[in-house]
């Protein structure tokens, strides 16, 4: 099959019948274009013609690339590759599969980086004034991604139904699955002011959405947008670690193993498919071990 009509064929295949998230498809497509781009440049233009060999020199090629590619950008690429070869094989489009041989990067175990709690709450309290409607707004905003834990893209996607039972909120996460989280009290009491004194400002701004969070012209807020506002919010709070939309949701998973969750209740609040991915919250960080070791042994003193 002509290289171009195999990657839509299975970015259609991945949107449509395994109903994957609009941003998963975008970096299925993006990987897939530089794969296919790659591929004409050496000839190549039906996937017939591609073979492990030829799989491996592009994985050096991505490898050695400068700047060099992260392990887990390039992890994904070969998944996305992978994914693709897999496709052709099984709809039986192509008799073999390539990339059968071919090994993901071993990637080094970084472990996620968390704010303490105190610094979560001078995060929360410099998200904005009070008296103001964007003020307002992004206070709910960075409550509800720590209360929950739930990605960016997660919490911008969120309708104003969603948050219509009681002290629970329904998210929609990977692969369009849901799953419902509790919503604490210093948030559930932030949204309802936002619901209250802001969104209905904002919404006259713009066209109806029954998007929860509105931007500055009452259009949905934007995954960017969001990620500013926790910029912004880290700057005043003089916050010198960098700190992102995944750094509240890393935090709230440390500060509930902490606080004694156990780790698959904490995996069903994240919307982890295995709990291998939320087992690295349960490390000991090297302050505990200190302490742990200068209160325990005798001779540590």
């Amino acid at each position: 099959m002509q290289i171009e009509r195999a990657v839509q064929s299975y970015l259609r295949h991945v949107s449509i019948e395994r109903g994957l998230s609009e941003n998963t498809v975008a970096a299925y497509r993006r990987d897939l274009a530089g794969y296919a781009t790659w591929l004409d440049e050496q000839g190549v233009r039906d996937t017939a013609e591609v073979t492990p060999v030829m799989l491996a020199s592009f994985v050096a090629d991505r490898a050695a690339a400068h700047p060099p590619m992260a392990a887990s950008s390039l992890a994904r690429l070969q998944s996305s590759v992978r994914g693709l070869h897999r496709f052709l094989t099984r709809e039986g489009i192509e008799p073999a599969d390539p990339t059968s041989h071919l090994r993901p990067p071993k990637q080094p175990r970084r472990l996620p980086k968390a704010l303490t709690i105190d610094q979560v709450s001078t995060l929360l309290e410099a998200a904005g004034p009070a008296d103001d409607v964007l003020g307002v707004r992004d206070r709910a905003l960075l409550e509800l991604l720590y209360a929950t834990g739930a990605r960016v893209s997660e919490i911008v996607q969120l309708d104003v139904d969603d948050l219509s039972h009681g002290d629970v909120l329904r998210v929609r996460g990977k692969g369009s699955k849901e799953r419902i989280v509790p919503v604490g009290s210093y948030a559930r009491a932030a949204v309802d002011a936002y619901l209250t004194r802001a969104r209905p400002q904002l919404s006259r701004r713009g066209r109806a959405t029954p998007r929860l969070f509105l931007g500055a012209r009452g259009a949905p807020l934007s995954r960017q947008s969001a990620w500013l506002i926790i910029q912004s919010a880290a700057e005043r709070a003089h916050l010198t670690a960098h700190v992102s939309p995944h750094t509240l949701r890393h935090s709230f998973a440390t500060h509930l193993l902490q606080g004694g969750a156990d780790v698959r209740v904490v995996q069903e609040l994240l919307g982890h498919a295995s709990v291998a991915t939320t087992q690295i919250y349960t490390h000991v960080s090297v302050d505990a071990l200190r302490d742990v070791y200068a209160t325990s042994h005798p001779r540590a003193r």
